[in-house]
């Protein structure tokens, strides 16, 4: 039969969207398939009180990259929204990243020296020099009292195990800084798209033919059979039936609330550290745009375990896990299938690092092989 597309992309999230619109700029017809019942993955935005939500947690867009920044700023127009968050450890309220704001807060230092000498005794004392987990990583970064206040519960919330079984790569580095800057992330470029991340997702797609609802897995010989060429961005052990065994994710659940207050928490994220807070976040959604709602809106963020029922958040980068991706990522290379994004490269990313391998991936896994 003839194809009737020439490409078929499996997931409307930002790298599906972004391969899409880079196909159809060159005259390609492309079908865009999605289980979900909206388009945009995790970055799908709705409209709770006149507020906009970001249904899967927060979305703070960032890059370095000046070419990124202007490819999403053609679709719709970016605020200045700065990523601040704050946690609340042990009854107390923290400055995150780790600042001087927060070695005040722990120590009453003042001066950079006085947190400097802090941190360095902490890490000769309590430091190793190859760390075999997270927990002496951590340790040999910054020190007991940081760890131990900011880093352990919190952590072992976020990834169901001790610190101890967690390995150390997962905080390869713990940005510490010696300046009184709140400012989350170093990027240049920073910022919410004004009502939400759907009009980039929206432009992105445009010309393309889009279904939701729709799983590639319930009829894969047809949609196979549709186009010559199949994006994938799904979970790579699925495609390939687990035939080397499933991998491992990490889950969250949220709850919203509308509450009939104005300003609830007076910043769009806090952090909760606490073990015996179930939650780890909650985020307050009109803060990412200065709303004045009469009203407000709270997401509470769980972490859960992950079962195929749960959507797959955070791929458990382990020994084990790596291991079992690397059998898949040889079949996919002997495959003539494109595989991309965070689920199909079991690795977490930025949403302006997605956007950079979808770009580099047209380019390298398609155009060159035209």
């Amino acid at each position: 039969m003839t194809n009737n597309y020439d490409i078929l992309i499996v997931g409307s999230g930002l790298f599906g969207a972004v391969f899409a619109h880079e196909a159809t700029k060159i005259g390609k017809k492309c079908l865009v398939i999605d289980k979900r019942s909206h388009q945009g993955g995790n970055v799908y935005c709705e409209k709770i009180e006149d507020i906009t939500i970001h249904k899967y947690g927060a979305h703070i867009f960032h890059t370095d990259d000046k070419f990124i920044w202007d490819y999403v700023n053609q679709f719709t127009t970016f605020n200045h929204f700065i990523n601040s968050p704050v946690t609340i450890a042990k009854g107390k309220l923290y400055n995150l990243p780790f600042n001087m704001n927060t070695f005040y807060q722990l120590w009453g230092a003042i001066t950079p020296e006085e947190a400097r000498a802090k941190i360095n005794i902490q890490i000769d004392r309590f430091g190793v020099t190859d760390p075999s987990n997270l927990e002496e990583q951590a340790l040999s970064l910054v020190g007991k009292d940081i760890y131990e206040t900011l880093i352990k519960e919190y952590t072992e919330k976020q990834w169901g195990r001790k610190a101890k079984e967690l390995p150390p790569f997962i905080i390869k580095r713990l940005p510490i800084r010696y300046t009184f800057n709140n400012n989350y992330f170093n990027d240049t470029y920073q910022g919410i798209p004004v009502g939400g991340y759907n009009k980039i997702i929206d432009g992105l797609l445009e010309g393309s033919e889009v279904r939701l609802n729709t799983d590639f897995f319930d009829d894969r010989s047809y949609f196979e059979s549709l186009a010559d060429t199949i994006v994938f961005t799904g979970k790579i052990d699925e495609y390939f039936d687990y035939q080397f065994g499933e991998l491992e994710y990490r889950s969250l659940r949220f709850e919203n609330e509308i509450i009939n207050s104005t300003n609830f928490q007076g910043n769009a994220v806090v952090n909760y550290n606490d073990a015996t807070v179930p939650f780890t976040r909650i985020i307050e959604h009109k803060h990412f745009e200065f709303g004045r709602q009469p009203q407000t809106v709270i997401t509470k963020e769980y972490p859960e375990s992950w079962s195929s029922k749960k959507e797959a958040f955070y791929p458990v980068n382990d020994k084990k896990n790596q291991a079992i991706y690397k059998k898949y990522c040889l079949m996919a290379k002997e495959s003539k299938v494109i595989f991309g994004g965070r689920l199909a490269e079991y690795k977490y990313y930025d949403m302006h690092q997605i956007i950079a391998s979808a770009i580099r991936k047209f380019k390298t896994e398609y155009c060159e092989t035209k």
